[in-house]
């Protein structure tokens, strides 16, 4: 899948960001990814006194969606929040208000991807809330569960790719919205022009992220 980006024309800050993204995951996707990225002694002894990461990036902690690996970048190059199903909760939020506000990154992607666990566990919870989970893991499928469970009255709900594949999706939308309804923060700086909150999946089968707004 190509990437969908909506026609709304990006600052071009914003766009040469995305465009930075997108670059890598293609050289990630290539297998030609820059050796040097993530193990330069130089640049390790470049960020000693201090960072400027480019971009933002809420991902889920799933071991085969590291984000400075399928974005082909390198030390100081992202700020990356990662929680299992990609969730806002306020730590996540606090991390990305420390992030835009201390390094002025003008991009922040929420980067789910298919099959995801977290939401994958929150449908078969749905289907059966009888099962025994921890606390905490409630907590979790609690926080899932408002973008998921309207999929389950949906007319191909019984088609489970189907309906895992819209879940995934609809709970990277939730974190997207989510973040300026829960933070003055980046809700200001969307305003001013100065922040772009976007969506991202990540795709398991082939490597590629397809962004959207």
């Amino acid at each position: 899948m190509r990437p969908m980006i909506t026609e709304t024309p990006l600052p071009p800050l914003v766009e040469e960001t995305l465009q930075r993204l997108m670059e890598g995951n293609r050289r990630f996707v290539s297998g030609a990814p820059n050796s040097s990225a993530l193990s330069s002694p130089q640049r390790r002894s470049e960020l000693t006194q201090s960072q400027a990461p480019f971009a933002v990036v809420l991902g889920c902690s799933d071991s085969r969606v590291p984000a400075e690996i399928v974005f082909d970048q390198g030390l100081g190059d992202l700020f990356v929040i990662r929680v299992a199903g990609n969730v806002v909760t306020p730590t996540q939020i606090g991390s990305i208000e420390f992030a835009v506000a201390e390094f002025a990154t003008p991009l922040v992607v929420v980067l789910g991807h298919s099959r995801c666990g977290a939401v994958q566990a929150t449908l078969s919870q749905l289907n059966n809330p009888q099962q025994p989970l921890s606390p905490s893991l409630r907590a979790l499928i609690r926080c899932l569960q408002p973008a998921v469970e309207p999929l389950l009255e949906a007319d191909w709900a019984e088609d489970p790719e189907a309906l895992l594949t819209a879940a995934v999706q609809a709970n990277i939308r939730a974190s997207v919205e989510a973040l300026p309804r829960e933070s003055e923060i980046i809700e200001g700086r969307i305003a001013s022009g100065e922040l772009v909150v976007m969506g991202a999946e990540y795709s398991l089968e082939t490597g590629l992220v397809d962004f959207f707004r």
